[in-house]
């Protein structure tokens, strides 16, 4: 679906949501009942201050504008276009990941475009090279993504992972340690250092899995999916959220496979997060209350399952349904806590905290959720420095929203340094919103300082790119 069908079909629902008809709507908005048909089905492209008034008429807390204002990112998706970069360091925007799951070649890199306005544009490795800032990109993706590296990297990685006997282990241990392993790194220092990495390790347990027999061959399987999970968590904070999808897909797949039902929720789960990074009103409730269905009763997984439903419903505009079902996340904490199984261990108080700030910023509630969002980062247990830098970028979004744009660009500054150091997509997409927000204010000291910051990790349009 296209982002013009996407915003027709979210306009839509909307407004049947609020028992509107179109001419009622039409009299609402002052919009000609025919153009709002044409509207809904994609057929044309309402203007910014039509988007900006249905999104107000509609109650939709700017979800209906933000969405609007991405119809226009697939501008960006070309592979070949010319572009000039900033002089200053250009590591956030080289450090992210390939487009497609399955191309080596291509990059994403967070581009601002000659109207001021900021996309992910899909660049050629190779046309990287040619406009001089290939070593830039060539360090910060990392030996281990491109194609050519992969392919001499995996039969190592092989060998050794067979070999793990001389470590006084097994394959299956070892691949289980690796995987902690790169978590922590995920953790700490951000998905760019991991991504090729994961998917080194999926090549080598498929390979593995070919001589494999009885449960080590089981065991296998329900690594692959594990490390197919991690895989698309990594996309999805790269900001490439249709890397992520792909790759959850291929998780869900792979987990009816092994017939881990835990398994299978904690994937369903994720499936309705990733619906709530993408603001899509329908499936994130659907699918967390499908992944609610799918756990055992009380448990940790049907807990985080409500949490990211407390969002849908936010994002929505039911502030009661999504209060409601964050105090019942609060209330299953301590029963949550005994849960014996692996899956979701980090879910605490400052977890669901941050879902309520966000939920709070959905509803349009500026000045709670910047409370919220401060609360649960005091809340935080060390070594989530990337996670901290998303709950920060938010915040300071929060903040803006609530005019007080310096304050929200002194956090901002904080967030940015992490964006810096980690590559984070997530980090990256809230403050080209915080740097949008902040345009009223921005003769005032502070917010100059970090739009100029900000914008100097981007890659830049001239006036003569047709991107």
């Amino acid at each position: 679906m296209s982002p013009l069908h996407n915003w027709g079909y979210e306009l839509r629902e909307l407004r049947q949501m609020r028992g509107m008809t179109l001419r009622g709507l039409a009299r609402q908005a002052r919009i000609d009942h025919s153009h709002l048909g044409r509207f809904e089905r994609a057929e044309r492209k309402a203007d910014r201050s039509q988007a900006a008034l249905l999104d107000q008429v509609l109650g939709a807390n700017g979800m209906l504008f933000r969405l609007w204002e991405r119809i226009d990112d697939q501008r960006g998706h070309v592979a070949s276009s010319p572009v000039h970069v900033a002089k200053s360091s250009v590591d956030l925007a080289l450090s992210l990941p390939e487009q497609a799951a399955s191309d080596g070649e291509g990059i994403s890199v967070p581009c601002r475009l000659t109207d001021g306005s900021v996309v992910w544009v899909a660049l050629d490795r190779r046309a990287l090279l040619r406009t001089g800032v290939g070593l830039g990109a060539t360090a910060a993706v990392g030996a281990g993504s491109p194609a050519s590296a992969t392919a001499s990297a995996v039969p190592a990685l092989v060998r050794k992972a067979r070999d793990a006997s001389a470590y006084g282990s097994t394959p299956v241990e070892h691949l289980r340690r690796t995987r902690r392993l790169l978590i922590d790194t995920d953790n700490l220092l951000g998905p760019r250092r991991a991504v090729g990495a994961v998917r080194d390790y999926i090549d080598v347990i498929q390979e593995i899995r070919r001589d494999a027999k009885g449960s080590d061959r089981r065991d296998l399987m329900e690594l692959q999916t594990q490390y197919g999970e991690f895989l698309s968590w990594i996309y999805q904070d790269l900001g490439n959220p249709q890397a992520a999808s792909y790759w959850l897909d291929r998780a869900m797949q792979w987990s009816t496979t092994v017939g881990d039902n835990d398994l299978s929720t904690y994937v369903m789960a994720r499936k309705a997060q990733l619906a709530g990074d993408t603001a899509d009103l329908i499936d994130v409730v659907d699918l967390a209350e499908a992944a609610q269905r799918m756990a055992r009763p009380r448990s940790r997984l049907a807990a985080i399952a409500r949490t990211y439903e407390a969002y849908g419903h936010a994002l929505r505009g039911d502030a009661d349904e999504s209060e409601r079902a964050i105090d019942d996340v609060r209330n299953a904490l301590d029963g949550a806590a005994a849960d014996p199984t692996p899956w979701g261990v980090w879910l605490n108080a400052s977890y669901v905290e941050v879902h309520r700030a966000q939920g709070l910023e959905a509803l349009g509630k500026h000045d709670e959720a910047a409370a919220a969002f401060a609360a649960a980062i005091r809340l935080m247990p060390d070594g989530y420095h990337r996670d901290r830098g998303v709950y920060l970028a938010r915040q300071a979004v929060a903040l803006a929203g609530a005019r007080a744009p310096e304050q929200a660009a002194t956090i901002g500054m904080h967030a940015l340094t992490v964006a810096e150091d980690t590559g984070s997509g997530r980090i990256t997409n809230e403050l080209a919103q915080l740097d949008k927000s902040l345009i009223p204010w921005q003769r005032l000291p502070e917010v100059g300082e970090f739009r100029a910051a900000f914008d100097a990790t981007l890659v830049h349009e001239t006036e003569t790119d047709l991107i």
